[in-house]
């Protein structure tokens, strides 16, 4: 716990004095999160060389217009029925009314759980 601490900590001081950067974030914080350019990171997965699938944390094109250099917090992911471990962007959970409800929950969208 302590050392996701540091870690959290640490990006976090990375936004802060220098640029937050898809690329550069661990997997367990790729999704759900926003570079300084404004885009989307989003969780990918690719062949390494041994054959074997890993994930990869990319820049996506999709921007975001009120955000940057964000980090959702691990409690409203939990809370709104997310799952960091989601691969790419996908609208087919928009088509959930109950996935979209809890998206879309106050605790959520005002950054309550935080």
């Amino acid at each position: 716990m302590k050392f996701f601490m540091f870690l959290a900590f640490a990006i976090f001081l990375q936004g802060a004095l220098g640029e937050l950067l898809c690329e550069e974030l661990p997997v367990g914080l790729c999704s759900f999160s926003i570079a300084s350019s404004r885009k989307r990171c989003l969780l990918e997965t690719y062949s390494s060389n041994d054959g074997t699938m890993d994930f990869q944390c990319k820049t996506s094109e999709v921007v975001a217009v009120n955000l940057y250099e964000y980090i959702e917090a691990d409690k409203c992911v939990s809370s709104c029925g997310v799952d960091r471990k989601s691969v790419g962007i996908s609208s087919d959970a928009l088509l959930d009314s109950q996935f979209t409800a809890k998206l879309c929950s106050p605790q959520c969208y005002q950054r309550s759980q935080q």
